[in-house]
């Protein structure tokens, strides 16, 4: 296997996933799956929640040098965009990064257009009234905690007078 699929969501590099498989023994009921590292060709074993929160699948139109990171990983300078995306980490659609501005400026565009693709889910998923009336309520939760912290404060033994604490109100 020579060809990436994966790619580690903070760390970057290109991985291969190998196969999966349910454990046994102390890992019974747990679905496995074996990866190689291509960049340091070994292969390793992790468990499926963990492959999932933490590499992400190779997109078609992530850039092939950077894998989608816009950094410059030819000479590992991570402060540098890559040439082959010019720091977006997408390229155009068949896959050839682009050549000159108007190209880029199409890139960009994809990912823009995507993005607010997915603000605007989000923001549906906001307006539902369940969702306002949990995040109202997380609300009241912190303001109340903060409330009372205050409070168990100000009663605490302090240096003012009759042992309590001197707050200046």
């Amino acid at each position: 296997m020579t060809q990436p699929t994966h790619t580690h969501r903070q760390h970057g590099g290109r991985y291969g996933q190998v196969t999966t498989y349910w454990g046994s023994g102390p890992l019974e009921g747990q679905q496995l799956v074996v990866y190689q590292d291509l960049d340091r060709v070994t292969e390793s074993l992790t468990t499926m929640e963990d492959w999932e929160k933490n590499w992400r699948p190779l997109a078609a139109d992530d850039c092939s040098l950077c894998l989608g990171t816009g950094r410059d990983a030819i000479k590992g300078n991570k402060a540098n965009p890559c040439g082959g995306c010019y720091g977006l980490g997408k390229v155009r659609q068949n896959g050839e990064r682009p050549e000159d501005c108007w190209q880029v400026a199409e890139v960009a565009g994809g990912i823009i257009q995507r993005q607010q693709q997915e603000l605007g889910r989000l923001r549906q998923i906001a307006a539902m009234p369940e969702v306002k009336e949990i995040v109202e309520n997380r609300r009241a939760q912190k303001d109340r905690a903060w409330i009372d912290e205050e409070q168990e404060w100000r009663a605490g033994p302090g240096r003012g007078h009759g042992g309590r604490r001197h707050t200046g109100d």
